[in-house]
C-alpha cells in the first residue's frame, strides 16, 4: 500500500501521488514524463509546457526514475539529488514531481503504466517522450504493449525526429497516428493513439550539462 502524506496544494511538492488523494486528482487528464532527471533541465520544462497547452492537460507528473535500465550508472547522481533538481525548476503548480516508481517498485515503463492504471483508474494518462525515445522504444520491455495501454505524445528532438518517424515503432503503429490538430482530444482517445507535436525543439542535453559541471569542478 502506498504511504499517505498530508495534502498540499503546492503540487510540485507532492512526491507520491496516492489514491487517498482522490478529491485532489479525481478524473484528471495527466501527462506522464519519466526520466532520470540527471539533472532536470529546461528541456523537461519545454516538453511539459507544450504538453499542458497542446494536449489540454490538467497536470504533468515528472516521474523520477530510480534507475533507467538503458542507462549507465557511472555518472548517475543519487535519487534524492536528481529529484531535488526536478523540484528546483518545476515552476508551474501543474507539475508534480514524484517518486512513485520508487514506491511502486517498478523499473520498466510498461510495468509502471500497468500499476498506475490499476491504482488510478479515474485518470486519463498520456505518456510523453521525445523523438529520441520514439526511435529507441523498440528496445524497451513490452514496447508494443505500451502503445496499447495509453495514448502517447511525441516531441521533436534535434537529429532524431526524422529517423524516429521513419523508425520501427512509427511504422508498426502508423495507422494509429493522430493529426497534430487533434491534440486536445488525445487524452480521451482509446489506445493505441499517438501524436507527433511539431514544436520548436529544445537543444538542452543533460549529458552536456554534466560535462560542463565536471569541467568546472
Amino acid at each position: 500500500m502506498l504511504s499517505v502524506e498530508p495534502v498540499k496544494y503546492a503540487h510540485k511538492k507532492l512526491s507520491k501521488p496516492n489514491r487517498n488523494f482522490s478529491t485532489l486528482y479525481e478524473g484528471k487528464r495527466i501527462g506522464l514524463l519519466g526520466g532520470s532527471f540527471n539533472p532536470a533541465h529546461k528541456g523537461h520544462l519545454h516538453i511539459t509546457r507544450g504538453a499542458l497547452s497542446r494536449l489540454n492537460l490538467d497536470e504533468v507528473w515528472w516521474m523520477v526514475s530510480p534507475q533507467n535500465p538503458l542507462k549507465s550508472t557511472n555518472d548517475m547522481n543519487d535519487f534524492n539529488t536528481r529529484k531535488t533538481s526536478a523540484e528546483a525548476i518545476a515552476d508551474d503548480p501543474r507539475i508534480v514531481v514524484t517518486e512513485i516508481e520508487l514506491e511502486l517498485g517498478t523499473l520498466f515503463t510498461v510495468d509502471t503504466l500497468q500499476a498506475l492504471r490499476k491504482k488510478f483508474p479515474e485518470h486519463r494518462f498520456v505518456w510523453l517522450m521525445g523523438a529520441d525515445n520514439l526511435r529507441q522504444i523498440p528496445k524497451w520491455k513490452g514496447w508494443r504493449q505500451i502503445f496499447r495501454m495509453v495514448p502517447i505524445a511525441i516531441f521533436p528532438r534535434p537529429a532524431y525526429s526524422g529517423r524516429a518517424l521513419a523508425g520501427k515503432a512509427s511504422r508498426r503503429f502508423k495507422k494509429f497516428r493522430v493529426k497534430s490538430t487533434r491534440g486536445p482530444r488525445l487524452p480521451n482517445m482509446r489506445p493505441p493513439a499517438w501524436i507527433f507535436l511539431r514544436t520548436k525543439p529544445d537543444t538542452t542535453s543533460a549529458t552536456r550539462i554534466r560535462a560542463k559541471l565536471a569541467r568546472k569542478n
